[in-house]
């Protein structure tokens, strides 16, 4: 298999999650994934190429197309595509967890406006009168 089958594999996951995510939940926010992509690759462009270089990681030629980014094969970005798309469609996609089913209180402040209460250490005019 090529590392663009195993890639296609993966990409189409993450395509599909971010589909339904688009379609039945809040929908990510494009401009965001673009930010979050194009910062992604540039780290990729970097890390991928120092890794090769120092000879840390190394690819079968037979399994790659060939073309590269200085000396990173062009199929090692599809990781940082798919982590780009992936990670917000999971995010829009699973439920949110309560603090309070996790065992944990949640802090003072944010329980009481959640219960519509003043701040323990606030007073409301009312109780000055």
């Amino acid at each position: 298999m090529t590392y663009w089958a195993l890639n296609a594999y993966f990409l189409a996951v993450a395509v599909v999650l971010f589909a339904v995510a688009r379609i039945t939940r809040r929908k990510p926010a494009f401009v965001p994934v673009l930010v979050t992509l194009a910062v992604l690759l540039v780290i990729t462009a970097v890390f991928d190429n120092v890794m090769i270089g120092i000879g840390l990681v190394g690819y079968n030629q037979a399994l790659i197309s060939g073309a590269f980014i200085g000396i990173a094969p062009l199929e090692d970005f599809a990781y940082a595509i798919g982590a780009a798309v992936l990670l917000p469609a999971l995010w829009m996609l699973l439920p949110a967890r309560a603090a309070s089913r996790q065992g944990r209180r949640p802090n003072g402040a944010a329980a009481a406006a959640a219960n519509g209460q003043a701040h323990p250490h606030q007073t409301r005019p009312e109780e000055h009168s």
